[in-house]
């Protein structure tokens, strides 16, 4: 069983940056594909961004495309979101999520798809 924590969340004006990080313990990150979503109050979770097993296949949501990157590092079973050019819409709770990778590097990009989550950590961006 995966256990995943994230951090780095926090209060950030708009324009600006912050890293998220999502650690795995439990079974080697080396071997789960990954994703971050995202939820406000009262919204259903959306999709962000995945991330292949292997780091090497990625895929974004149209709404952060060329302001938000992925990497992971299988060495120490970590993910790393950098999220630049933030938006106040890009404000809520990110969620790590991990699942086991199947035959092929490919990403995940449904909850359901997934079933490992982290507790989450809020993001506030100010106008």
């Amino acid at each position: 069983q995966v256990q995943l924590v994230e951090s780095g969340g926090g209060l950030v004006q708009a324009g600006g940056s912050l890293t998220l990080s999502c650690a795995a313990s439990g079974r080697t990150a080396s071997f789960l594909a990954m994703g971050w979503f995202r939820q406000v109050p009262g919204k259903e979770r959306e999709f962000v961004v995945a991330i292949s097993w292997s780091g090497g296949v990625t895929y974004f949501a149209d709404s952060v495309k060329g302001r938000f990157t992925i990497s992971k590092n299988n060495a120490r079973n970590t993910v790393t979101l950098q999220m630049n050019s933030l938006k106040p819409e890009d404000t809520a709770v990110y969620y790590c999520a991990a699942r086991p990778a199947e035959t092929g590097d490919r990403y995940y990009v449904r909850e359901s798809d997934y079933t490992a989550w982290g507790q989450g950590t809020q993001v506030t961006v100010s106008s």
